[in-house]
């Protein structure tokens, strides 16, 4: 499945009103398809405070064991702002700093974390900038684990978005950022400890489920929302913003009543509606690999077209699922995405298969 993350060609659609006001810079982002469905500078270069510790969770958690112990070092007990108050030589599970580093915004877990994964802060650092190059996040540069401001540490609203949006797929990453308070077992201590999230997006908007907040003096606010209606996911992104729970409700409320998440493609779905043969005999036809969603307003659904591209003589088909083309998609003569053809061995269609392909059929042509 090809995601074009809102790259050259793809369909997007303002809003005529300024959706959120009070952000220097701020996206409306579609978690599934990569959509930009508003944009204000979301590429202008801006410092992000600890929305940094979006990256921090996200490597550790795909680099460390959760249940491993975490050394504390002298670095991360002396770090300077919000902090879960880690004491050096302290050994704390690895879970219990990812809850503190994303819900009460650690400094210093971020640096317990950082010289874990990484075997020193550099070297962490380093892993950060190499995963910001494998997303795509042309407008990103890290320097710290935290989001301390620093020079040379920026990233874009476009590119947080494109962050979290990979993020969001992980299942550790979702349960922790949407949980409003976690209780944790402490070493060497008779009481348990309890982390507050301090994202109020949790408690003000009914389908928030993520992410992270952040301020410092220079950056301001900045916030990282995510919110999940119906199945359909949206990720806002504000930068230096003085208002960031009202703009990014507001660009949630406009995504959800403007865009439906839709599918443009149902997995398994005949495109040529034609039964073909091996040579041995075997009678296939050629269907979507996938089921590819794409959030549409009313008016776009009926200028949605796909096309279907046979890459692979059908004539020499020797397998079952193998890859024979690629059904390209476009909204008003725009590419938009892509999916696998792929060849779909049959039998001689029952009267339920039958009547499933044309239940099939019909639903597609609904929306095109």
């Amino acid at each position: 499945m090809l995601l074009l993350n809102g790259s050259p060609g793809i369909k997007q659609a303002w809003a005529e009103q300024d959706l959120a006001p009070g952000a220097q810079a701020a996206i409306l982002y579609d978690a599934t398809s990569g959509r930009i469905l508003y944009q204000k500078n979301a590429d202008k270069e801006m410092l992000i405070a600890s929305l940094t510790k979006i990256m921090t969770a996200i490597i550790a958690i795909e680099n460390g064991k959760m249940n491993e112990l975490v050394t504390v070092g002298p670095n991360a007990a002396g770090v300077e702002g919000s902090s879960i108050y880690l004491k050096q030589g302290e050994k704390i599970p690895l879970s219990t700093l990812l809850y503190g580093l994303m819900l009460r915004s650690g400094n210093d877990a971020a640096v317990a974390i950082a010289e874990h994964i990484g075997g020193s802060l550099e070297g962490f650092v380093y892993m950060m900038n190499e995963k910001a190059a494998y997303l795509g996040m042309v407008h990103t540069h890290f320097v710290n684990p935290h989001g301390l401001d620093m020079p040379g540490h920026y990233s874009s609203a476009w590119d947080l978005a494109i962050l979290t949006a990979y993020a969001l797929k992980n299942p550790i990453f979702q349960e922790i950022v949407k949980t409003e308070v976690k209780t944790v077992p402490w070493p060497g201590e008779k009481w348990h400890r309890k982390f507050y999230n301090k994202n109020k997006m949790l408690r003000f908007y009914k389908w928030a489920d993520g992410v992270k907040t952040g301020y410092t003096k220079k950056a301001r606010r900045t916030l990282v929302s995510s919110a999940t209606k119906d199945g359909h996911q949206l990720i806002t992104v504000t930068l230096n913003d003085g208002d960031d729970w009202k703009d990014s409700m507001n660009m949630l409320e406009y995504g959800f009543n403007h865009y439906d998440l839709l599918p443009v493609l149902v997995k398994g779905q005949d495109l040529l509606r034609k039964e073909y043969m091996t040579e041995d005999d075997q009678k296939f036809r050629v269907v979507s690999e996938i089921t590819y969603r794409y959030p549409l307003t009313v008016d776009e659904r009926k200028k949605i077209t796909v096309e279907p591209v046979i890459t692979y003589p059908l004539h020499l088909v020797e397998q079952n699922r193998m890859q024979v083309g690629t059904a390209r998609i476009f909204l008003d003569d725009q590419l938009i995405g892509s999916a696998p053809l792929v060849v779909q061995y049959t039998n001689e269609p029952s009267v339920w298969n039958r009547w499933k392909e044309m239940m099939g059929y019909v639903f597609f042509q609904r929306w095109i």
